[in-house]
């Protein structure tokens, strides 16, 4: 959360992530960590490209003090990135969403207690949190007064990669889905539960 280096805060966030696949293994839903691996490695690969992007468009600087309003230099990158960003935090039909929401359900299904459950919301929101902060700081905030070219998106095996794992981050949640779990999971949960992770 308090991280200012891009490539830091992302591979930070990749250890939450298997936190949650941990976190899935304990509860003894192996499929699901599975799952939730390979869709986590979808937009994972969609966010370090994007990092890489900017990265190298704002003068081969890490720091997002030094970016801010970069979305008027990147709009495209802008786009992808904010889509890996809210296919990490499992906003619906997106990637995360499919394997992280059926994680946090189940969970909830199997009630393990006030304790987990607690724990387990605090993390979602965590990643919220760091997630709404690198795009603020990034995209929306002022100005830091670092050096930004927007080259990088007129070069075709930049932008390339990018377009295509964003598409497979909009599509890969059903597919994996459907492939993975051909028949459907039936989820009985309290209204506030089930909404609990969306509220998070």
């Amino acid at each position: 959360i308090f991280e200012y280096d891009l490539k830091k805060i992302i591979a930070l966030s990749t250890l939450s992530q298997l936190g949650m696949m941990m976190f899935s293994i304990s509860l003894g839903l192996y499929e699901l960590a599975f799952f939730h691996l390979l869709t986590h490695a979808l937009f994972k690969a969609l966010l370090f490209l994007c990092a890489g992007i900017l990265i190298h468009g704002a003068g081969n600087t890490q720091d997002i003090r030094s970016f801010g309003g970069l979305s008027l230099n990147f709009p495209l990158v802008t786009v992808c990135m904010n889509l890996a960003n809210l296919s990490l935090c499992g906003v619906p039909f997106l990637a995360g969403f499919y394997s992280k929401d059926l994680i946090v359900e189940l969970a909830c299904q199997y009630s393990w207690g006030i304790f987990v459950l607690l724990m387990m919301f605090i993390c979602l929101s965590l990643t919220v949190l760091y997630s709404v902060r690198l795009t603020y700081l990034s995209f929306v905030g002022p100005y830091g007064g670092g050096t930004s070219i927007s080259v990088c998106e007129s070069d075709y095996s930049l932008v390339g990669p990018v377009v295509i794992l964003s598409f497979t981050s909009l599509v890969s949640g059903p597919i994996l889905s459907w492939l993975n779990f051909p028949a459907p999971v039936l989820i009985f949960l309290p209204v506030f539960l089930k909404s609990g992770a969306l509220f998070f």
